[in-house]
């Protein structure tokens, strides 16, 4: 992710809260199941993705691209909706 100018060495996956869920326009999971809180009414997408654990940065590189292309295509289905 540097790379690509992210520096995420602070940063760590964090659950979900209810609050959060609830304030939100869609909900992006990645394959965490009944383990997300599920809120009657919002928007859920289960993008599944490979795990990037343990790959290298060249198997990363296709996952990381995926993650940006379907972000922008949310933000572009998003900002015709408001």
């Amino acid at each position: 992710m540097a790379e690509i100018g992210l520096d995420l060495s602070r940063e760590f996956p964090k659950p979900l809260t209810g609050e959060q869920v609830q304030a939100a326009d869609a909900v992006i999971t990645m394959g965490c199941g009944d383990a997300c809180p599920f809120y009657p009414g919002q928007r859920y997408l289960d993008w599944d993705l490979t795990d990037p654990a343990g790959l290298s940065v060249q198997a990363v590189r296709p996952i990381r691209d995926d993650i940006h292309q379907r972000v922008r295509q949310l933000l572009s289905e998003l900002d015709a909706t408001a």
